[in-house]
């Protein structure tokens, strides 16, 4: 047996109920035996078995009041994967299927992420089962104020920086940081996706969006095509959802769907000018349901089903999809319905949004496809930027920002392409994304030593 067979089958045996994880280490590990021959050291290092443990996981109850002045539990995470070539980086997540699953499943691509945007990042995640939705502005401000008399403790700028992720955006992180600054007496850059009045970076609320459409643009290059005239199909409607529509539109594409948790719209004019702002304020403001931009514009709204099902079900024509919601959301049965209907480029605007058995699809039909660690870094990467400028103590122009951000996709992406074929795998972006992330950190762990 390989050696990487063999972590997976470790990792299956010591952690039997964490199906999330389980798929993110058995889809980093395969691609990555072509390297073991080429680096004989990284098994007798035993690399392999020591990148798929935590350095620590911490779990923590998080108690707090809500607005009736009753006493509510919720239960808190972070997961310090992997520091060896920076501080520990990676969102927080608010939702009520946070478990330690998925987060060790995001910790661990994390890595592989931060490491592709050449800045000196390890990979972290955290959360808590906690669901901002339905709450006030008070009971979600006492949360996150429970939540940092915790989290405090084990992070930091040169330690730990999260970010936001779903459930989590400015709000959040300004309740989370000012109880931080508080408790410290200090104002470091401690946490990113902050407000641009107290360290914040210009273009991070759009750094995931527009990072996954410069990237799928990269890709579509490689076919002497772009995205202009597309019919594009992306799915979500937070914050990276938002600001991918709003790329793909100033590239000449045209985006026809959103959704949320309960419902999906199809515009087949477009979601563009007017249309886009009235998202922005529904979601951003509003905190409101998608099916408003139905009753808004006269559109077609799906309830219960997923973009992805109302394309296979309608037989929607689609030339990219940006898959921007949560993992899993697209099945083999979607990816087969996306290829029948002239679906040409996937680049995944969220974390693992393919199930195993979609790339299989899209791959064995020659789809180009982006996989998350690759296409969606610009979020961790303008994060990185908002690092630098906190340490500098100055801010970049949005053009600064946006500039440095298109050229670490076209880096990621070129660097996705030589590691693919360096190995064997040409034009494979997965394998080429998974072997280029773990270079830079398995050299940097062998340089170590075993600690």
């Amino acid at each position: 047996m390989s050696a990487v067979k063999d972590v997976i089958a470790k990792v299956k045996q010591r952690d039997p109920n964490e199906p999330e994880f389980h798929q993110a280490v058995e889809e980093v590990m395969e691609s990555l035996e072509p390297t073991e021959a080429k680096h004989p050291e990284f098994v007798k290092a035993k690399i392999y078995d020591r990148i798929v443990e935590p350095d620590r996981t911490i779990i923590f109850r998080v108690p707090w009041v809500d607005d009736r002045g009753e006493v509510q539990v919720n239960r808190g995470f972070r997961v310090q994967f992997n520091n060896a070539i920076g501080p520990y980086k990676g969102g927080i997540r608010f939702h009520p299927s946070v478990n330690l699953s998925i987060l060790k499943f995001l910790g661990f691509e994390q890595i592989f992420k931060n490491s592709l945007t050449t800045l000196p990042m390890g990979g972290a995640k955290g959360g808590s089962d906690f669901d901002p939705k339905g709450k006030s502005d008070d009971e979600v401000m006492r949360f996150c104020h429970a939540f940092t008399r915790e989290l405090f403790r084990h992070i930091g700028p040169e330690t730990d920086v999260p970010a936001g992720d779903i459930g989590v955006g400015g709000r959040e992180i300004g309740y989370m940081f000012g109880y931080y600054k508080k408790i410290m007496n200090e104002h470091t850059g401690v946490l990113t996706g902050k407000g641009l009045e107290y360290g914040g970076s210009l273009i991070r609320p759009e750094a995931t969006g527009y990072g996954a459409v410069y990237f799928a643009a990269e890709m579509l290059a490689t076919r002497g095509l772009d995205f202009n005239g597309k019919v594009v199909a992306i799915s979500g409607s937070g914050n990276v959802a938002q600001y991918a529509v709003e790329k793909v539109n100033q590239l000449g594409g045209k985006v026809i769907t959103l959704c949320d948790s309960n419902a999906t719209i199809v515009d087949e004019e477009g979601i563009c000018g007017e249309k886009c702002d009235f998202v922005k304020e529904l979601k951003n403001v509003r905190r409101g349901r998608i099916k408003e931009y139905a009753d808004r514009f006269g559109t077609v709204c799906y309830l219960g089903n997923n973009v992805w099902d109302v394309i296979r079900e309608q037989g929607l024509k689609v030339d990219i999809a940006i898959p921007c919601a949560t993992q899993n959301e697209i099945d083999g049965k979607n990816a087969e319905a996306l290829v029948k209907n002239g679906c040409i480029c996937v680049a995944e605007g969220a974390n693992m949004p393919s199930t195993p058995e979609a790339v299989k699809v899209f791959q064995s039909n020659n789809v180009l496809f982006g996989p998350g660690k690759a296409a969606n870094a610009g979020g961790v990467s303008v994060s990185g930027l908002e690092m630098s400028q906190n340490s500098l103590k100055l801010s970049w122009s949005r053009e600064e920002v946006d500039k440095m951000l298109l050229n670490i996709m076209k880096n990621i992406h070129k660097a996705c392409l030589d590691a693919s074929e360096a190995y064997g795998k040409k034009g494979d972006y997965v394998v080429g994304a998974n072997i280029a992330g773990f270079l830079k950190v398995a050299k940097a762990m062998l340089a170590y030593g075993i600690v």
